[in-house]
């Protein structure tokens, strides 16, 4: 199977992995469902997350709690969207300065290096569509 969306009803969708597991799509605004775009930002800020973990439990604490946020710049009626920005929150306080600094950069590092969404929205790539004839 690999991944799918399937049509659950008027304007609402299930995307699905080979895994189980499910997501609720719909439009902007619909009720328990993402929209495309927020799906996108919040893979973007996934995979800093699952990027960056390591290097802040391993320096933070294995028990480190941190939420990464993400938003997007988007022009009045444009079907794009400019910017994706992603911002993590992590108790670093238990750090010194220069510690605090190099975990930034280490993780600025590895998700340049690794984060499979971030660098594919940077590249930028073909997006290509089949339809039955």
């Amino acid at each position: 199977m690999g991944l799918e969306v399937q049509r659950d009803g008027q304007h609402a969708f299930v995307g699905r992995n080979d895994r189980g597991a499910e997501v609720r799509l719909g439009r902007t605004g619909a009720e328990g469902a993402f929209s495309p775009a927020e799906l996108l930002q919040i893979a973007a800020a996934g995979c800093s997350a699952v990027t960056a973990e390591e290097l802040i439990t391993r320096r933070v604490g294995e028990d480190a709690k941190f939420r990464v946020t993400v938003s997007a710049d988007r022009r009045e009626g444009a079907s794009e969207l400019d910017a994706v920005h992603v911002g993590f929150d992590v108790d670093v306080s238990t750090l010194a300065a220069d510690q605090r600094e190099a975990l930034a950069g280490a993780v600025d590092r590895a998700i340049e290096r690794l984060c499979t969404v971030s660098r594919t929205l940077k590249k930028g790539i073909p997006v290509t569509e089949e339809f039955p004839a």
